[in-house]
């Protein structure tokens, strides 16, 4: 039989108590997360969501000593017992709660529980599928348990910075109009008008504006947002961004803030004081230095470019890349020259990986070049090599050969392995840097068309303007800037465009017709006449910050309930097909094909 609460109440959670509650009378409630049996002496581990305490039944206690014995872990349980030191012998300093338990006077059992299917333990992890499909269970693992604690805590200390700094939390519509973003929709069909479609934001870039124009300043809001694209271990369909705008700001103003509101999260959350400014880089630079716009600064292993040193080679694979267009350019990675032919072919791999057509590669030991290319390579070609790279003896250097952008692309990727295979940096260093001065405009070469590099609706800068006269397009740079940490991309965000004129260029180059235009903006497009003030904003996702600040491995463990790589919910079997009558309403048919799989 179960027992029932009438008048006990929790007193306490387990880590509040301490040895200043010694002789306490207390009422716990939680999870039965290990029993031991002794022969007399019975303890249990109670848990909850705070943490641990053992509590100690003693034979003495016939009843509730009884009851104890057919308890197993899991089961839900209240203890009403008393405080008491621990032996010092008896010290448990893996516990917070080590110096105390709880001597039992009365045990309730609210419920039982099934053997589990994955088990609370973080030495014995299952398959993550598994884990996924029991993810109510999965989270009662400490580790879980303790990042979606601290989640709470970033976002509380958010909002409470934010509030202190005259900023209003405003939401905005989760059924809105499909607008062209960059990723696709997530589309919502209308019951009452049929054939016509809501969206789910893939942010609230548009309404945020339209705050700016009602006249609220200063606005945020941690926002909900969709995309519906291809998964990878920081992207899932549906994420968080704190989502931030204000008026009459400049792109220093933005950042000075967004400085001093990490600051304060880190220094709340995790007692760790960030040192700000944060350092600055252009899009040029990060691309030079480290082949990506989202470089780890943690440690060095820059780009080294030596096109002029073997634009004339002999070796035709440096040479031809050159002349096609493209570069060569090679990390180097320290004492690495021991490195196997079975490793360097395993890097060779990752780039092939990468879309690239490999990897060359030298090794410079006792004051020499060996093996790889060293037989292509002249004394004078070695030597200009040597004194670009600054390479020192046992170190490897990699070379890879092809256009720019694959170039980048190869050993951004390398050179990220390297970085973390080779322990180059410490995993709890936080390196924040601004990346600035990107370009508004990029050309598809397959759909020969301009696009825009990030979004529609930033400003030019000032002195950019004019080539939109001369049709140098890409020449121009938007007032955008990104915020990195370690690698990963925190936010975007930029200076708006609050100019209807200015707007309608940008639209001019991406090729929108005014009927487009009307139809997939005009609302917008309609506002920006009634007196736009200059703003700008960012926005930071909340599922990044979370997993950097509590180095987690994926976006999957810091999101209570996420999807897989497949965009599915294992737990719940979503997506999932719905009833006929529920198509019907809808005005909507599957077609033959998927109506099959059913």
């Amino acid at each position: 039989m179960l027992d029932f609460i009438h008048k006990e109440k929790r007193s306490h959670y387990s880590e509040e108590l301490n040895k200043k509650n010694v002789g306490e009378e207390v009422t716990l409630m939680g999870w039965v997360h290990r029993r031991r049996d002794l022969g007399g002496l019975i303890f249990i581990d109670l848990r909850d969501v705070k943490g641990k305490v053992q509590i100690v039944f003693h034979p003495q206690n016939k009843k509730v000593h009884a009851k104890a014995g057919k308890l197993r872990n899991e089961f839900v349980i209240a203890v009403i017992g008393k405080v008491v030191r621990r032996d010092t012998a008896n010290v448990n300093r893996d516990m917070a709660t080590g110096e105390i338990e709880i001597e039992a006077q009365k045990l309730l059992l609210l419920n039982k529980s099934n053997p589990l299917p994955v088990q609370i333990n973080e030495n014995i992890l299952a398959d993550e599928d598994l884990r996924l499909k029991y993810r109510y269970l999965d989270l009662r693992r400490e580790k879980l348990k303790d990042i979606m604690l601290m989640r709470h805590e970033i976002v509380y200390a958010i909002r409470e910075f934010l509030v202190k700094n005259n900023f209003y939390e405003i939401e905005t519509p989760m059924l809105m109009k499909s607008t062209p973003e960059g990723a696709r929709d997530y589309l919502v069909p209308s019951r009452i008008q049929n054939g016509k479609f809501f969206a789910l934001p893939q942010s609230p870039q548009i309404y945020k504006q339209l705050l700016m124009i009602s006249g609220f300043d200063r606005y945020f809001q941690i926002a909900r947002c969709f995309r519906d694209e291809d998964l990878r271990a920081d992207r899932q369909p549906e994420f968080t961004q704190l989502d931030l705008e204000m008026s009459y700001v400049s792109q220093g103003e933005i950042f000075q803030m967004m400085e001093n509101l990490f600051k304060f999260v880190y220094e709340k959350v995790l007692d760790h004081e960030l040192d700000i400014p944060f350092p600055k880089l252009t899009y040029t630079e990060a691309m030079n230095r480290y082949g990506t716009d989202k470089p780890d600064t943690r440690f060095d292993m820059e780009l080294i470019n030596i096109s002029k040193i073997v634009a004339n080679s002999e070796f035709r694979v440096f040479s031809g890349a050159i002349k096609k267009g493209g570069s060569v350019r090679c990390i180097v990675a320290p004492n690495c020259a021991n490195f196997s032919r079975k490793d360097i072919d395993k890097l060779i791999d990752k780039a092939k990986h990468e879309g690239g057509k490999g990897l060359a590669y030298t090794k410079y030991q006792d004051n020499e070049f060996k093996s790889g290319i060293t037989k292509f390579l002249t004394d004078s070609e070695k030597k200009q090599i040597l004194d670009k790279t600054g390479a020192k003896n046992d170190d490897l250097i990699l070379f890879a050969a092809d256009t720019n952008k694959m170039v980048f692309k190869v050993l951004a990727e390398i050179r990220n392995h390297l970085g973390k295979e080779l322990k180059l940096y410490e995993d709890d260093q936080f390196n924040f840097l601004w990346i600035t001065d990107f370009p508004l405009f990029e050309y598809n070469d397959e759909e020969q068309r301009w696009e825009t590099a990030h979004h529609m609706f930033t400003l030019p800068k000032e002195e950019h303007l004019q080539f939109f006269e001369t049709g140098e397009y890409d020449k121009i740079q938007g007032q955008l800037y990104d915020l990195v940490c370690n690698g990963l991309e925190l936010s975007s965000g930029s200076i708006r465009c609050h100019s209807l004129e200015i707007q309608k260029k940008i639209f001019d180059v991406l090729g929108f017709s005014e009927k487009e235009l009307d139809k997939k903006f005009g609302f917008f497009l309609n506002a920006l006449k009634y007196g736009t003030p200059p703003h700008g904003g960012i926005a930071p996702g909340i599922d990044r910050i979370v997993m950097i600040m509590s180095g987690a491995n994926s976006i999957r463990d810091v999101i209570a309930f996420p999807k897989t790589l497949q965009a599915t919910d294992i737990m719940s079997e979503s997506p999932s097909f719905v009833s006929q009558k529920q198509l019907n309403e809808l005005g909507l048919k599957i077609s033959q094909k998927d109506s099959n799989k059913n």
